[in-house]
């Protein structure tokens, strides 16, 4: 089973003050041979961040090598006919390097009622966006009269280069996520879990689509692992401890970062890999201005290992 690892940005540059900084992000991913960069969704919010279907076209441009997704997209805030047709579009023109992740949404309530959406009808709505969106990637005409979206004998084009249709991977850390993975997503792309909780959570996956009678790839479970690369590991940890964006009540954030020289960066990804875990994409638990030097550090000394 072959090892990929990409990226996630971080804290991006100093407050979105250098507009090249996205390409420069693009030419370190390039020149150490990253496999795909991954932009979070955040639409309210006061810290400077890219709407990352716009920003993906960008890379799109930037790199004909890489492939790109989103970290993940929270689908219940979009309307999947829209959605079908951006990423339809990205496909398209990229020859099929756009690798579109989904979730629920963060849990904050502000961003649901800015969207007009209900937060509570969002796990609902989610399954039944990626069915739609399925359809109008595959079928020349789609009818469609669900509990929150209807269309009839409607059409999108261009279809996708990637067939059947583009690989929906989802996020979320739970149980009820991983299901959804295995009753209708393509991918596990988890954050915040520990090595055995991916082993856990890829069993519920595979099981779930076997219940299905779904077949999901071996290879399509993905881990989004933050990390900071230093001598030192404490210092690594203080460091990391102020970058990470969701700390758990029942688990030290070491038990899912990756921290310290690195060998002992690449001893935890070899732990999720030990686990079933074969995608990555990691992320500077950092500053801004020093998210560079670190995704360098991981390109030289961690990559190659993996990458074989």
């Amino acid at each position: 089973m072959s090892i990929a690892i990409g990226y996630v940005p971080g804290a991006f540059g100093q407050g979105g003050e250098n507009p090249n900084f996205l390409r420069e992000l693009v030419e370190v991913g390039d020149k150490y041979g990253y496999d795909s960069i991954w932009l979070s969704d955040r639409i309210v919010s006061d810290r400077f961040s890219l709407e990352p279907i716009v920003a993906l076209s960008m890379v799109a441009a930037y790199s004909d090598r890489m492939k790109f997704g989103t970290s993940v997209l929270a689908l219940p805030l979009r309307n999947p006919v829209v959605l079908a047709k951006q990423v339809a579009t990205l496909d398209y023109l990229s020859r099929g390097r756009f690798f579109p992740a989904v979730g629920l949404g963060q849990e904050e309530p502000e961003e649901y009622e800015a969207c007009g959406v209900p937060k509570g009808d969002r796990a609902r709505r989610t399954d039944e966006a990626i069915v739609l969106m399925r359809r109008l990637w595959q079928e020349d005409k789609v009818t469609h009269e669900g509990d929150f979206f209807t269309c009839h004998d409607v059409s999108i084009t261009p279809k996708p280069i990637f067939q059947p249709s583009p690989p929906v991977w989802i996020g979320g850390r739970s149980p009820a996520a991983a299901r959804r993975v295995g009753r209708v997503g393509d991918g596990w792309l988890v954050s915040s879990a520990t090595p055995s909780e991916v082993g856990e959570g890829r069993d519920i996956v595979f099981d779930t689509a076997a219940q299905c009678q779904r077949e999901i790839e071996e290879d399509h479970v993905g881990v989004l692992l933050g990390y900071y690369i230093s001598d030192d590991y404490e210092q690594a940890a203080t460091k990391a401890h102020q970058f990470v964006t969701r700390h758990r009540p029942d688990a030290h954030f070491t038990e899912f970062t990756a921290v310290g020289t690195t060998e002992q960066v690449g001893e935890l990804i070899q732990q999720y890999i030990d686990a079933g875990a074969s995608k990555f994409a990691v992320r500077p638990l950092c500053a801004g201005e020093e998210s560079m030097e670190q995704l360098e550090i991981m390109g030289q000394e961690v990559l190659p290992d993996f990458h074989k």
